[in-house]
């Protein structure tokens, strides 16, 4: 299935609890929004999670829906709450309570991109914020909820992996006095949003592949995980970070030599993973 905002892969049968998606992979730019922005494409395309969603297109063969965004992080941010309005950025909105990620620019609709450089000049309006996120917000996320709700009705239980990648310098400062710097980075905000032993089997599979994985810090989940997890409810969501460096050259925006080794090595995460949804599956699911 494929809409403006997003295309859906499914797999032949839905066989496990397990579903995976990419809120920030998109990259259809409009073409008025590029031609508005005062910094050029490839500085815009520094906020895209690049080529996560074909990191992760096996999901499929091993029985799992992939849910991949269309829309471009900085364009609409798939990954904020819909209430996240920069009143820096739009015209008639009021100013809310402090929050850091609108006060720096990042928004449901950005401001800014990677290092706080700025996308355009002057504001946008209230009616084309709105419009941004009729078209691409508000289905991306009635896509996500109709699947976290149809895993719960098939298999009682859902599972979300949502797929994310780092600036391989994000973690540099923060890592400086830590030891070796991770691979991965897995955020549960700190067990609110998974489950331990779900968590425990996501690292496991991460770290046989010989990946160093990490928790929580510095990224421990955002609106996704916040907003979906709830695993008191049997709805867990664990947020993937992956080094961008792994796989892709950052200044180009191109895939790199390990691109492919980094693909097969994440469909044998993808099929440990999706194993966790299938020990406690009522039926088979078609």
């Amino acid at each position: 299935m494929i809409h403006p905002a997003y295309s859906l892969a499914l797999p032949k049968a839905r066989t496990t609890s397990v579903l995976f998606a990419s809120p920030h992979s998109g990259r259809d730019y409009p073409p008025e929004f590029l031609r508005r922005a005062v910094i050029d494409e490839r500085v815009i395309r520094s906020s895209e999670d690049a080529f996560v969603d074909l990191l992760f297109d096996a999901a499929p063969d091993a029985g799992a829906v992939l849910l991949a965004a269309h829309t471009p992080r900085a364009y609409v941010d798939l990954n904020r709450s819909a209430e996240e309005l920069d009143p820096a950025l739009i015209d008639g909105v009021r100013s809310l309570p402090h929050n850091p990620r609108v006060a720096s620019g990042l928004g449901v609709i950005p401001r800014v991109v990677a290092n706080g450089r700025v996308i355009g000049q002057g504001k946008i309006s209230l009616a084309e914020a709105r419009a941004r996120l009729a078209g691409h917000w508000h289905p991306y996320h009635a896509a996500l909820a109709g699947l976290m709700d149809e895993q719960i009705t098939l298999f009682d239980e859902a599972i979300l992996i949502d797929c994310h990648s780092m600036p391989h310098e994000a973690i540099d400062s923060h890592m400086a006095t830590r030891g070796p710097r991770p691979d991965i980075i897995l955020g549960d905000r700190f067990g609110a949003s998974a489950g331990a032993e779900i968590v425990e089997r996501v690292e496991a599979a991460f770290a046989r592949t010989g990946l160093r994985v990490a928790r929580n810090a510095p990224f421990a989940g955002a609106f996704v995980a916040q907003h979906y997890g709830r695993p008191l409810r049997r709805r867990h969501v664990v947020q993937v970070e992956i080094d961008r460096a792994l796989y892709m050259d950052e200044r180009t925006i191109q895939p790199n030599q390990n691109f492919s080794a980094l693909r097969r090595a994440l469909g044998g995460v993808i099929a440990e993973v999706t194993e966790i949804g299938r020990s406690q599956i009522p039926l088979a699911a078609e």
